[in-house]
């Protein structure tokens, strides 16, 4: 019986590793599926995209993605939540919402990282432009589901820095996606960007420079006007 005991502990444990690696391969596997469904809704559009193409671009076979994904709709959305689940997560890192980091700090670290994502996976605003028709059932849901949580978050934060005097005096829906137009501006014209002047939105560098000039412009200038305000008032 301790014997019968033992063995039953070391099946347990080898068996622990094994179903922990399974579940990552499985992971990785999901990841790579929506990423690539990402790229193909971006191209093509969800009328032009099919499940059969994404397994293409993998290498995969067909049935795998619809074991996971049983339909193209489903997987639309399992992307666009996959998306937004790593601009979400970056915020957390970068600008947690119970950090004590003021509300312009913040705001800075999520266009931030937003602009990084966009940067680093411009497939991401082609996706999101392609269900920009008012009408389209899937950005009704995306904008619901995903983008109302997203506003929750940064619109307090927005009518916190404008209450200090540190952003314009607009109305915060329309500061909010002047920033997301900023943030996309490489993703969205980086091509044209090359073409015209021989810029690449790949270079470090001009990803570096350009981050610099909207910070300078948005967060920075606002900021070294609210100071010329202080000054002159103490100086009355």
């Amino acid at each position: 019986m301790v014997i019968e005991r033992q063995m039953a502990k070391k099946t347990v444990r080898r068996e622990r590793p094994r179903k922990r690696a399974e579940q990552q391969r499985a992971l990785e596997t999901r990841t790579s599926i929506l990423d690539a469904a990402i790229a193909e809704f971006a191209e093509r559009g969800f009328e032009g995209a099919s499940i059969r193409a994404i397994a293409d671009r993998l290498g995969l076979q067909h049935p795998l993605i619809t074991y996971h994904y049983r339909s193209k709709d489903i997987l639309w959305r399992a992307a666009a939540e996959h998306a937004f689940e790593q601009i979400r997560a970056g915020w957390d890192s970068s600008a947690p919402e119970n950090s004590d980091l003021p509300p312009l700090a913040r705001l800075r670290e999520e266009y931030a990282t937003l602009f990084r994502y966009t940067v680093a996976f411009p497939e991401f605003h082609r996706f999101m432009r392609q269900e920009s028709l008012l009408n389209n059932p899937r950005l009704k849901w995306v904008a619901e589901t995903v983008l109302a949580p997203l506003l929750e978050r940064l619109i307090p934060q927005i009518v916190a820095a404008q209450k200090q005097g540190l952003l314009p005096a607009a109305d915060p829906i329309l500061f909010h996606y002047m920033m997301v137009s900023l943030t996309a501006t490489l993703s969205g014209f980086g091509p044209e960007m090359q073409v015209t002047s021989g810029l690449s939105a790949k270079d470090t560098k001009v990803v570096e420079a350009y981050w610099r000039l909207v910070d300078e412009m948005v967060f920075e200038t606002q900021t070294c006007a609210r100071s010329a305000r202080d000054g002159e008032a103490r100086k009355r």
